[in-house]
């Protein structure tokens, strides 16, 4: 399959094809006028690339476990394993924006004069300071 094709049959872009196969996310041949040639599984490849893309991973992530995806029939635990541990990893930035959500609407209804200074922080500030 030329460029052309496997962008229309994949909705991704020439230039993104073009990325990834610079990065080695996917392989081409060259025919002899420099054309890409691109074989049929590219475009199962390529779902599984934007598949695993849409689960949060990065494409350093696929990258690191290309051997995964390569053949996902032999690999399905070793898949699920990657599932867990993005699950695990989303599962803690959860948490961590919550604690996040938590402290500004603390600060939010705290009644003191300026939401972004704490106790600690007011009692090292002393006085107020005026610029000369």
């Amino acid at each position: 399959m030329r460029i052309g094709d496997i962008a229309q049959a994949t909705g991704i872009s020439r230039d993104t094809l073009r990325f990834y196969e610079k990065r080695g996310l996917l392989t081409a041949r060259r025919s002899g006028n420099g054309y890409r040639d691109y074989p049929p599984e590219a475009v199962q490849w390529l779902g599984y690339i934007r598949t695993a893309q849409s689960l949060g991973f990065t494409l350093a992530e696929i990258e690191a476990d290309l051997p995964l995806l390569a053949d996902p029939g032999a690999s399905s635990e070793a898949i699920r394993g990657a599932l867990r541990a993005k699950l695990a990893e989303i599962d803690r930035r959860i948490d961590g924006l919550a604690a996040l959500r938590a402290d500004l609407a603390a600060r939010l209804d705290d009644a003191g004069d300026c939401p972004l200074r704490t106790a600690a922080t007011s009692a090292m500030a002393g006085p107020a300071r005026t610029g000369t």
